[in-house]
């Protein structure tokens, strides 16, 4: 793709050119604020909550993460890494294939609706050339699957929680999916793949991405965060901005006062459930 700063606010408002064909060319994406509005985990862990796979109160950490994700518009890892943790112990003990089913309700009922449109634009101009799309997460290869599935991309790069006979353990196969990690996978799959990695494109909204758009010869930002932003600008990156004007206001702030008031409530069941009776 060429190099354009700061590009259209809204999908449409520029003319999009498809990438060259090219059999050794792929596009790598993020997930969380990148392909969907806000955290993947989060909405995983509501999902969960509703099918009483734990406690209501338990989605507190949860709903704090979402917050901090949308007021300041950059992952923390301690935060991801606490989440990921808590989300392992809750799925300890089940079935892999009872999560997967969960997992297709729960992108129906809450991701499908918060895909944007231009992020997946993009993923569509380079499958449209016959490039191969993987979307690389920290969130659970499972649901990372299956987004990329109901999306019609190639296949996703993911957190591995590790399983005995078809049953979690709680505990992973290898690290989180996150920061130099991602790198690491996207490297591996070029060399199993037979891409080159000069010809690749990789799209995020973090800093905390800058590992895997750096091991990429395109790398372009997508609804960034401010670290991201300047870096992306220092070295001449494409950005592409899907949450400004109408739309933002449209989408942003009911979402961040939804994660805000669900952050209100579950402190307000925690505080009424350590008042004495």
């Amino acid at each position: 793709m060429s190099v354009q700063r700061d590009v259209g606010s809204v999908a449409g408002t520029v003319v999009e050119r498809a990438p060259a064909p090219d059999p050794t060319a792929a596009a790598f994406f993020d997930v969380d604020n990148t392909m969907i509005m806000g955290a993947s985990i989060f909405h995983l862990a509501r999902g969960l909550v509703e099918r009483k796979y734990f406690r209501t109160a338990d989605l507190v950490g949860f709903a704090w993460q979402q917050v901090k994700f949308r007021v300041l518009g950059r992952e923390d890892h301690q935060g991801i890494e606490s989440s990921r943790e808590q989300l392992l112990s809750f799925v300890a003990g089940r079935r892999t294939d009872e999560l997967a089913a969960l997992c297709e309700e729960i992108f129906e009922a809450r991701i499908a609706s918060r895909v944007w449109p231009g992020t997946r634009s993009l993923a569509e101009l380079h499958l449209a050339a016959g490039q191969r799309v993987w979307l690389v997460t920290a969130a659970p290869v499972e649901l990372a699957e299956i987004i990329a599935r109901r999306l019609g991309l190639t296949g996703a790069l993911g957190t591995v929680g590790e399983r005995e006979n078809g049953v979690y353990t709680g505990k992973l196969t290898g690290g989180l999916m996150h920061g130099q990690a991602k790198a690491d996978a996207i490297q591996a799959l070029a060399a199993r793949e037979g891409l080159i990695l000069a010809n690749c494109t990789a799209y995020s909204d973090s800093r905390n991405d800058l590992p895997m758009l750096s091991t990429v010869g395109t790398a372009i930002a997508v609804n960034p965060d401010s670290g991201l932003r300047d870096i992306a600008r220092t070295r001449g990156w494409e950005i592409r901005d899907f949450r400004t004007g109408r739309k933002a206001m449209k989408i942003g702030l009911p979402s961040l006062l939804g994660a805000t008031a669900l952050a209100g409530a579950v402190l307000t069941a925690l505080a009424n459930r350590r008042r004495p009776h």
